[in-house]
């Protein structure tokens, strides 16, 4: 399959890249350096509506993650003002192009987040479950997915990819957490009964492969592990996999007083959420838990694991 890819020198994009090519698919990065080298690249600036079009006739698929990265100290009128217009306008720009082509592709694999259910306390949430109304990346994401609607009119069959916290001590909340881990000085952020609900690297990758292979799924799919953990269960097994305590609480309250919005919209909201498209059409988690995966990313694999172990029960069978 030739397939191109927005974001593709992101976290996902670059893990999703390798195991696409690895299964003998060509991949065209859909890029802003309208000098790369890279004579596959398709050059595309969403601000300005720039897409190069022709390179995009006759694709089999096209995979969207491109979007500003969420995380900051602090949100900024202007930084929530880029999260939000990254993914739309991006998100817009596309569907509307492949839309017009003469040979659209088959498929669009579009990013969404989990982040759309709000805070849902200790709730299962499906793909069938309510969206939120209220709060700043619920907004995001409903007008994200919104933003298809084009392509999906034009027939072309779009999957909304709702991701979890992606784990990898690469890039973000793995990343941020492990210096303090490390040193014996990590712990939950607050309340030890919050949901987190979490995906492997690998495993966020290979559920795009299905995805993309998969031609009954359509619309909302929830990209996560079935086994969300409470914060209590991240911060023990993330110590007992690094034979670290994990003593140091931070209380929702301090998370507020540093971050202000982004703690409450983006830290402390309990969300529990199931992926039951991908288990109804057979998807095999590489990492379905959490002290595996851990075990696995940093290189403890081969040491006997003295520490705590997921207690969450998968929430689907």
């Amino acid at each position: 399959m030739r397939i191109a890819i927005t974001g593709a020198s992101g976290l996902i994009g670059t893990a999703l890249t390798a195991m696409l090519q690895g299964g003998g698919h060509t991949v065209l990065p859909i890029t802003r350096n309208e000098a790369s080298k890279d004579p596959d690249a398709i050059f595309w600036q969403p601000r300005q509506g720039i897409i190069e079009s022709e390179k995009l006739e006759g694709l089999d698929a096209v995979i969207h993650l491109a979007g500003e990265n969420i995380f900051a100290l602090r949100w900024t009128d202007e930084k929530k003002e880029r999260i939000l217009q990254s993914r739309v306008q991006g998100t817009e720009l596309l569907a509307k192009t492949l839309a017009d082509l003469d040979a659209p592709p088959k498929t669009l694999l579009s990013a969404s987040a989990i982040g759309i259910y709000g805070d849902g306390g200790s709730r299962i949430l499906t793909e069938e479950s309510p969206i939120s109304e209220t709060g700043f990346l619920s907004l995001v994401t409903r007008q994200w997915e919104r933003a298809t609607q084009a392509a999906e009119d034009a027939g072309i069959r779009v999957v909304h990819m709702r991701t979890g916290i992606v784990l990898s001590p690469k890039a973000g909340a793995l990343e941020l957490m492990l210096p303090a881990f490390k040193m014996g000085i990590g712990g939950r952020l607050g309340s030890p009964h919050q949901w987190f609900s979490w995906i492997g690297l690998d495993d966020a990758a290979g559920g795009y492969v299905h995805a993309l292979a998969t031609e009954e799924l359509r619309g909302a799919v929830n990209l996560v592990s079935p086994n969300p953990v409470t914060m209590e269960e991240l911060a023990s097994t993330l110590g007992g996999v690094l034979k670290r305590p994990t003593f140091f609480n931070v209380p929702g309250g301090v998370a507020r007083a540093l971050m202000g919005e982004v703690a409450d919209e983006a830290l402390l909201q309990s969300v529990r959420v199931a992926p039951e498209r991908l288990i109804e059409t057979g998807y095999r988690w590489r990492d379905p838990r959490l002290a595996g995966l851990l075990r696995h990313v940093l290189g403890k694999s081969k040491e006997p694991f003295d520490g705590s172990v997921d207690k969450a029960e998968a929430t689907q069978s």
